[in-house]
């Protein structure tokens, strides 16, 4: 079977959406799928994948967007279409030549990650383009994926759901477990540099350029500001994985808030890497501020390391936070972030207890092989017609 994955950003950039969508590709080449890749930007040609790759030419680039009239053309032939949302510029696409596809035997899957918020005139756009555009491609796809009931109940396309509710199958995001390992097995926690070995560390994994506005990290500094100042936390350090364009104003921030001895900026990290320093950290934190964030993918990544969570109280956030493997936030408030720090690092016993109830959620529930083989069901009910 022939598939197509459709997606606006893919490794190595550094984002959610790229690198579920790269998973799937991975795993569905596993079970003998022929997949093809689409995305935005150059690639390399020399990417050693179990999948192929095929970079989009926009007519118009901007940001995460782009316009690629010729899309249409190169997915006839799939089986199925497996659009990763929001792809603005290449979803508008799908949904118009929709028919056309279909009548050529293709199923178009939808794979809704997120609302669209933005802010300004971004945010104006946004709300025309869900008001008026957004349902036609939801009404052009076969199937509706989400990544959990909580998500899609509370989203901007609640309404389509409940008209709808058949249309729409959750299946989860996923994590590598083997190479994600738990920490708990170590004989020692690795270094990570200017930690020191005694003291406690925090830990936030995400991206900093504007695309990823709502990852919360201002309110994230703020409240570490408060835990060191309020809690007598002396001995701990905060690390920041990312980059992107909003790293300097970020780095203002806590240089104003006099926390340049205790922030740590390590910028992108390889993802081969990356176990590391949630092994290391003794608790991770997402305090995303709005709707954007559907998911979290560095919640499970996190537990899967043995290491529990902190997160902002949102819908589909919440679903991966339940009360056994860390705690919920109320989102924009920094003084509630910096009581929830202090609770887990003032208890060392429960942190460990979350993390490892953590491990034993995330193999059960959330191993990219498990989400693999969802994926697998999915394909072959929607294609049932089609083969039968």
């Amino acid at each position: 079977m022939k598939i197509a994955i459709v997606v606006s950003t893919f490794p190595p950039y550094q984002g959610g959406i790229g690198n579920v969508a790269y998973n799937h590709a991975a795993e569905l080449s596993n079970l003998g799928y022929d997949v093809t890749v689409f995305t935005l930007g150059e690639r390399e040609g020399n990417e050693a994948f179990n999948f192929k790759v095929k970079a989009l030419k926009p007519l118009i680039l901007y940001g995460n967007a782009g316009l690629v009239p010729k899309l249409g053309k190169l997915l006839k032939g799939f089986d199925v279409i497996h659009l990763h949302y929001p792809f603005f510029g290449g979803a508008e696409i799908i949904w118009l030549k929709a028919k056309h596809l279909k009548k050529h035997g293709s199923k178009i899957i939808l794979h809704y990650h997120m609302d669209t918020v933005g802010r300004g005139w971004q945010g104006a756009i946004f709300a025309w383009h869900r008001k008026f555009i957004t349902p036609k491609i939801i009404a052009a796809a076969d199937k509706v994926v989400g990544t959990s009931k909580d998500y899609l109940d509370h989203s901007h396309i609640a309404n389509l759901v409940k008209a709808n509710p058949r249309k729409f199958v959750i299946i989860p995001n996923g994590v590598d477990t083997r190479r994600l390992t738990d920490k708990n097995n170590l004989n020692e926690l690795p270094h990570i540099p200017k930690v020191g070995p005694n003291e406690k560390m925090v830990l936030f994994v995400g991206g900093l350029d504007s695309a990823h506005y709502f990852k919360g990290v201002e309110i994230l500094l703020k409240a570490f500001k408060l835990l060191i100042d309020n809690y007598a936390a002396s001995q701990i350090k905060l690390v920041i994985v990312g980059d992107g364009d909003l790293r300097p104003r970020y780095e203002s921030l806590a240089s104003q808030l006099n926390l340049f001895e205790k922030v740590i900026f390590a910028g992108t990290v390889a993802s081969n890497d990356i176990a590391e320093y949630y092994q290391r950290a003794d608790v991770t934190v997402l305090p995303s501020v709005d709707a954007s964030e559907a998911f979290g993918m560095v919640l499970i990544e996190s537990l899967s390391c043995g290491t529990p969570v902190i997160a902002s109280d949102l819908a589909g956030v919440r679903s991966v936070v339940t009360n056994d493997v860390g705690l919920l936030c109320q989102p924009k408030n920094f003084q509630d972030l910096a009581e929830k720090m202090n609770q887990l690092l003032s208890n060392l016993e429960k942190v460990k207890l979350m993390g490892q109830r953590g491990r034993e959620i995330v193999q059960a529930k959330y191993d990219w092989q498990k989400i693999g083989a969802q994926l697998n069901k999915l394909y072959k009910q929607t294609t049932s017609e089609k083969f039968n």
